[in-house]
């Protein structure tokens, strides 16, 4: 099996140790210099941007077994691919120029991997989330929790980074899914999105204008998309969350823009994670970066806490002036995940689908997300890069993203 989508990172450094020893003439005399053997120097190792996300043979031959494995298109012709789904016949409110394309149907995982409360309820309904509305406390993880949910969110960072070493143009979104699929079921862990509320897939993709919950399906990417991949993983009982926006080759300076802008607004956020932060700030700190690319930020969905559930407290608007409630504490385990649009429209408009959410002028729209773990003198990036801080995130590099 493939265990991490480019080649791994180096190894630390490696350096001889000498060891000086006295000469057999007694301790006073000439000493010499023997080799003890190689000790490894502590620390991560930088993954360059332009090797994270290269792919050798056994991972393409992987991916191809994959695509085929899971594929559920049958004996579908191309012209049947790039049929609407049927609940967008009529439909004339689209924004921007992105359409929908086939999709297929929602697999199941096998009984041997442990499932959500919902992953077989005929109607998605997280129950655990809603029996604990009641409860405004803010999870405190540590111990025996808080290892595993590290171990929930290398797992997620594993599969997000092969599912952006397989993308490119010329694949689909669906291809893309089946990818996220293979590598889950050789996990053993359980893709939180599929069927939360039936959503009918383990991902989300989220194509150009889309601000949020694209569904993978046919549709071909293609030379100047942008391709967010929203990645979340259910490991041991624990949920974790991650997402990247890249770039499909060349991309207009626009495009940059708003994707370098939703980086930096989520970077200046974690900047900000320490003991006594109130959640409310962050909203004005990612509005003002927003604001200063000319950009603007999507209201409607927000950060959460996450771990034992998919969604939970704390309530981490994105937003100025929001009225959420709490103060960070060491434990607290969230996501930030701010939407940015170009432009001053930071409104949305959704699919017939009930889940594709685009932007309402039809302009692109970008988003990074990460899971971070509030600790007594800072923060941990429980989802950061193989390589990268854990403390912070690094400088943004638009080649980090490149597809």
């Amino acid at each position: 099996s493939i265990h991490l989508a480019a080649p791994a990172a180096p190894a630390p450094a490696e350096e001889e140790e000498e060891e000086e020893e006295g000469a057999a003439d007694g301790e006073g005399g000439k000493k010499k210099k023997t080799k003890r053997g190689k000790k490894k120097k502590a620390g991560n190792v930088p993954v360059s941007a332009s090797d994270y996300y290269k792919a050798d043979e056994a991972f393409t031959k992987w991916c191809e077994a994959a695509v085929q494995k899971h594929n559920k298109w049958g004996n579908l012709k191309p012209e049947d691919l790039l049929k609407v789904p049927k609940e967008f016949y009529g439909y004339t409110g689209y924004t921007g120029d992105l359409r929908p394309q086939y999709v297929s149907k929602q697999v199941k995982f096998p009984d041997t991997i442990q499932k959500t409360d919902y992953a077989e309820d005929p109607e998605g309904i997280p129950h655990s989330e809603r029996d604990s509305r009641a409860d405004r406390t803010i999870p405190e993880l540590e111990g025996e929790e808080l290892e595993t949910m590290r171990e929930a969110c290398k797992l997620g960072r594993e599969v997000l980074d092969i599912a952006a070493t397989f993308m490119r143009a010329g694949v689909t979104t669906d291809e893309v899914d089946r990818v996220v699929q293979e590598a889950c079921l050789e996990r053993n862990i359980y893709p939180s999105p599929l069927n939360y509320y039936k959503f009918p897939k383990v991902l989300c993709t989220s194509v150009n204008e889309v601000i949020c919950h694209g569904i993978p399906d046919a549709r071909v990417l293609q030379q100047g998309d942008i391709c967010n991949l929203d990645i979340s993983v259910y490991h041991k009982g624990f949920h974790s969350d991650l997402n990247e926006t890249f770039f499909i080759g060349e991309c207009d300076e626009d495009t940059h823009r708003v994707v370098r802008t939703a980086y930096l607004c989520l970077q200046a956020a974690q900047k900000m994670i320490r003991p006594g932060t109130m959640y409310r700030d962050l909203g004005n700190t990612i509005s003002s970066e927003a604001g200063k690319a000319g950009c603007a930020v999507v209201s409607t969905y927000c950060g959460h806490g996450v771990g034992r559930l998919f969604h939970t407290r704390p309530n981490v608007p994105h937003y100025k002036k929001n009225k959420a409630v709490g103060l960070m504490k060491p434990g607290h385990v969230f996501t930030i995940e701010p939407m940015i649009n170009l432009g001053n429209d930071g409104g949305d408009k959704t699919w017939p689908d009930n889940w594709t959410s685009t932007t309402r002028n039809g302009k692109r729209s970008a988003q990074f997300e990460h899971t971070f773990l509030v600790t007594p003198t800072g923060c941990e990036v429980l989802t950061a890069r193989r390589g990268a801080p854990l403390d912070c995130m690094p400088e943004y590099d638009p080649a980090m993203f490149q597809r």
